[in-house]
């Protein structure tokens, strides 16, 4: 697969998913950002939005096996990652899968669940794999997670340690959608009979993990791998910052403006490719000041701030 075919199939899956989410173009294409990337995915926004449906409908388009996990206070690592179970015929402990054991996973609320259960996802999310009693499991294969969590109510919930956060490859949010998109949600609840829509399958398991191939064959010249790495290390300068982009941050950026120049089919990397997907990939790894945050900087204003500041290179 070339990078204009990868171009046509993401265009079909935003096509498919867009079938059955409301939301702009924008955030779907950021959403399959992280998975061609095959990082993953963190929702946030308020409760009715859409975030379930949003993972449901791209593992439905993509052809990939689909889990959902509540976290709740009460969730044990064991009720993510699986356990042995005795087995009375044959005298002796098997394995049972946990629901980690899908293509897309679901981490719902992830935030409600104690930092011991949300450990569980680490070397999952790191490794893609689990390791049970001294049993290490690989998962399928191609996996990522789509975890959501609400920004409002904070009561009952244990925020993600920054290790975490920095596991996904974007964070970003639906917002409600507009007024004519809000009556468009109606018109078509009115079509069919069920609650909630679905999208139809445009890809398979094959064709996803050829599509997650393609971005490694994006040309990126090296005067853009000095302005990539220059706005991560500008976050670490500015004073509203406590802890800057990480090295790992600095590659995410890298392997997600490859991946956006894929998505356009295109064989090389450009500075807009960068500004384009630096807000998802960069905001969420930021860490602000106690003053910061007391005056209520938003991270966005910190990206929007340094890519300002770094000089663009000049891509013939």
């Amino acid at each position: 697969m070339d990078v204009t075919d990868a171009s046509e199939r993401s265009d079909s899956v935003l096509d498919a998913v867009g079938t059955a989410v409301i939301a702009d173009r924008e955030f779907l294409e950021t959403v399959l950002l992280g998975i061609m990337a095959q990082g993953h995915v963190l929702l946030e926004d308020v409760p009715g939005t859409g975030k379930t449906l949003t993972a449901r409908s791209f593992a439905a388009a993509l052809g990939l096996s689909f889990s959902r996990v509540q976290f709740t206070p009460d969730l044990l690592p064991a009720d993510v990652t699986g356990t042995h179970v005795f087995n009375e015929q044959d005298r002796e402990f098997e394995f049972s899968e946990g629901p980690i054991f899908a293509n897309v996973v679901l981490a719902d609320e992830i935030n409600r669940a104690p930092p011991k259960t949300q450990a569980a996802l680490l070397e999952a999310m790191e490794e893609r794999q689990v390791t049970v009693d001294g049993d290490t499991h690989p998962l399928p294969e191609p996996f990522f997670v789509i975890a959501t969590q609400n920004p409002v109510e904070q009561e009952g919930t244990f925020p993600l340690p920054e290790a975490q956060v920095d596991r996904f490859a974007v964070k970003t949010s639906l917002g409600y959608p507009a007024e004519d998109g809000e009556v468009e949600l109606l018109r078509r609840r009115a079509d069919r009979h069920s609650q909630s829509p679905s999208a139809d399958e445009v890809l398979d398991a094959e064709s996803v993990r050829e599509l997650q191939d393609v971005p490694e064959t994006v040309r990126v010249e090296e005067d853009l791998l000095s302005y990539m790495v220059a706005v991560a290390r500008e976050t670490r300068e500015d004073r509203r910052v406590e802890v800057g982009v990480s090295p790992r941050g600095t590659q995410r950026l890298f392997e997600a403006a490859r991946t956006r120049a894929a998505m356009v089919g295109r064989e090389y990397v450009t500075p807009d490719d960068v500004k384009r997907v630096a807000y998802p990939v960069l905001s969420h790894r930021v860490v602000l000041t106690p003053d910061a945050k007391v005056n209520n900087v938003n991270k966005d204003e910190v990206v929007e701030t340094v890519l300002d500041s770094v000089p663009v290179p000049t891509v013939e």
